[in-house]
């Protein structure tokens, strides 16, 4: 779309547009930063912060950030294989960018992460675009997030002569379906610059859009965890960033738009807390059902479903048989119909929640992923 057309619609729409990317194409470093120390996890040795081309919302061109750590020692013949770091929900302010301020569960991320490098894999780590950079995130945009991902990796490989340009993707949580959508990607949008090998996916939000079809007026009725609240305003936020067209807050009453409003800047445990203390109900912040909106569930579904078919790499799923975050039962119906459907997906699960399931899967996805690379 010509430069023209794009101000012209965001002015029309009141759309926010990520900054454009230079030009040259999506997945170049376009500057490089010092890591901060609360994002630089332990054991990792030279990481950096840095910027690249890659798309949002819309196919529009965005500047987005990640960070690059490295195992200590030399790199074997060929360079570090890189290992493509989804995270979970952090927030949507940029101040909450996991190049910025690190992971929300610190000492989770970083044994989990630790593990990786320990095993001599570099990490790039995404902060997905809208998060640390211009414009606004799209939250459980699996496609935005499949194309960030990917481009983060070969802007890194193609900047850091030690990486090789062999990768995995591994995402738990928000990054678990971004890992899974990217694995659907990965071999399409990184083209013969990369050599995906496969994903893991922990946590994975399979079927989430069915949970906001009866959203409306009173429904539900009765005050959800605080996590929870919190990731359906993600998701309007995500709606409306990605759909500007559909007037998301005219859905909502005043209260709604406040905490709409309000939870696009924040990070996630500060907007728990805020939710919790304020006892907000998430039935009473809608004005009108979102049933209203025309298609809503293939609204939903081209938004933020995890893909059913395509797969050609392999993929380790790891679901906590307690986990209260994601719908168990939908994240393990989604495993079921991957394998109906002939998908190359390994599932395993474990006797824990939702973040208990991050470092309990190791035991099995660290042979897997090394299996990738014979």
């Amino acid at each position: 779309m010509a430069a023209m057309a794009v101000t012209s619609m965001a002015t029309l729409t009141g759309a926010p547009f990520a900054a454009a990317a230079p030009a040259g194409g999506t997945g170049v470093v376009t500057s490089i930063e010092p890591l901060p120390g609360e994002a630089t996890p332990p054991g990792s040795v030279n990481s950096e912060r840095f910027l690249y081309s890659s798309t949002t919302a819309r196919d529009q061109p965005a500047t987005a950030s990640a960070a690059v750590y490295f195992p200590p020692g030399e790199p074997p013949a060929g360079g570090w294989p890189v290992i493509g770091w989804a995270h979970g929900t952090v927030g949507l302010g940029d101040q909450c960018a996991y190049s910025v301020a690190g992971p929300g569960a610190r000492d989770r991320d970083w044994s989990y992460l630790g593990a990786w490098l320990k095993q001599g894999y570099a990490i790039v780590a995404a902060d997905y675009a809208g998060l640390g950079t211009p414009g606004d995130h799209p939250y459980l945009n699996g496609v935005v997030e499949a194309h960030n991902v990917v481009d983060s990796v070969k802007a890194a490989t193609s900047h850091y002569s030690s990486l090789s340009n062999k990768w995995v993707v591994v995402g738990q949580s928000q990054g678990g379906g971004a890992a899974v959508t990217t694995a659907r990607y990965a071999t399409e949008f990184g083209g013969p610059d990369l050599d995906f090998r496969g994903a893991v996916g922990t946590g994975v939000p399979a079927y989430i859009e069915d949970i906001m079809l009866p959203l409306g007026p009173g429904v539900p009725p009765v005050k959800l965890p605080p996590h929870t609240t919190g990731y359906v305003l993600y998701i309007l936020n995500g709606l409306r960033t990605t759909y500007p067209e559909l007037n998301i807050e005219s859905y909502l009453n005043d209260s709604g738009r406040y905490w709409l409003e309000h939870s696009n800047t924040s990070c996630l445990e500060t907007l728990g807390e805020e939710l919790s203390a304020a006892n907000v109900v998430i039935g009473n912040l809608f004005s009108r059902p979102l049933a209203e909106i025309p298609d809503l569930q293939g609204l939903l579904t081209r938004y933020m479903g995890v893909p059913e078919s395509g797969y050609d790499r392999p993929i380790f799923m790891g679901q906590g048989l307690f986990d209260t975050d994601v719908a168990t039962p939908a994240t393990l119906a989604f495993a079921a119909r991957l394998q109906a459907n002939g998908q190359p997906v390994t599932l395993h699960t474990y006797p824990t929640d939702h973040s208990g399931t991050v470092n309990a899967s190791l035991v099995d996805s660290i042979p897997f992923v090394h299996n990738l690379f014979d």
